[in-house]
């Protein structure tokens, strides 16, 4: 049953220093009650130590705090953790800490379902149910982050937002999300340790570059040949390859960062010599890197992973041209973690 009372992390720091003075508190109270929200992650108003129990039972009488709850984690034999995120309203999506020897990622979901239609992607069979909520993404990270002490005894380093959803079609909860999470008074992580993948939404990537955010940018591109790209991704119809082409220069001329393509080699769908042509000319545009993809199916239909030699010659080919390229292999396989192609489980 979803609480009428209001989520207290939808208020500002302003607002909530106003609430304590309408109900003659000392304004302070609310700089207090923020740190607790926001820099230590407290689940309900109990754990607010440093106040009253007369102030902590009106907070309860007024708010809620609409925190995710991890349903059910999945461990991999490679120490990738599959988590399945239950929201306030019942909802699933899933998030991922992927660790190597010298970091820990947190892959977070920004959407319930999708707004877009990847064929490849199994979260895009589900529609888009709603936008997650800042609070709703900062708390994956902050679970993320325990996760990754307990098991990994280290802090998580870097995240990624390419789990379930385009973040680009949740902008302001997405920035403000990132907001908190960057912030001295959130958890303070270093935005260079943020990456935010986008399918590819031109206007939108404008915005990005005229907002001066500073973390990084990665493109889900497949191809750089528009007829097989709408083959892959039907959306890219109302995102041309030339749109994009220019929304990424405009970022790096305002950036001066550039850009990494996600980049999937399929069996006969982008494994010829035309599209590894393709790809090397849209990398002259933008200052780039090139991550590789190994692809984990979602069953036995037309994506499949294209042979070693389709993928090593990608990377000649890349290579010769002077383009930075890395091949990221799949994580999890025994749990189907692969992040950027989580399936929900509900």
């Amino acid at each position: 049953m979803i609480s009428e009372k209001k989520d207290i992390r939808a208020l500002s720091k302003g607002e909530l220093r106003d609430f304590f003075e309408g109900i003659g508190d000392k304004a302070f109270r609310g700089n207090q009650v923020y740190e607790w929200l926001w820099g230590k992650g407290i689940h309900n108003f109990d754990q607010m130590t440093n106040l009253s129990k007369e102030t902590r039972a009106h907070l309860e009488a007024n708010f809620v705090i609409n925190h995710i709850q991890v349903d059910s984690l999945q461990k991999s034999n490679d120490g990738t953790i599959k988590n399945a995120v239950k929201l306030h309203d019942g909802l699933v999506v899933e998030s991922v800490l992927i660790p190597t020897k010298k970091r820990t990622t947190a892959c977070v979901s920004s959407q319930v379902g999708c707004s877009l239609d990847c064929k490849f992607c199994a979260t895009a069979r589900l529609k888009r149910m709603r936008n997650l909520n800042p609070d709703e993404i900062y708390d994956q990270v902050v679970a993320i982050d325990q996760e990754s002490k307990l098991y990994h005894d280290r802090p998580l380093s870097n995240i990624v937002f390419m789990g379930m959803g385009e973040p680009l079609m949740n902008y302001k909860n997405v920035l403000e999300a990132i907001d908190k999470i960057t912030h001295k008074e959130g958890l303070g992580m270093s935005p260079k340790r943020i990456t935010l993948s986008t399918s590819g939404v031109p206007k939108m990537i404008k915005k990005l570059a005229d907002d001066e955010v500073k973390f990084h940018l990665a493109v889900s591109l497949h191809s750089a040949i528009q007829e097989k790209r709408e083959q892959i991704m039907p959306f890219a119809k109302s995102f041309q390859l030339d749109d994009l082409r220019e929304s990424l220069e405009y970022w790096y001329d305002k950036t001066q960062r550039r850009i990494t393509y996600e980049y999937v080699v399929w069996k006969g769908i982008n494994d010829e010599k035309e599209d590894i042509e393709a790809l090397v000319q849209f990398c002259k545009y933008v200052p780039c890197k090139v991550n590789l993809i190994e692809y984990n199916p979602i069953d036995d239909g037309e994506f499949q992973q294209a042979s070693i030699e389709a993928t090593e010659a990608y990377i000649a080919a890349l290579e010769r041209h002077r383009i930075p390229v890395t091949v990221r292999r799949s994580r999890g396989k025994d749990i189907d973690a692969a992040c950027g192609q989580l399936a929900n489980k509900q």
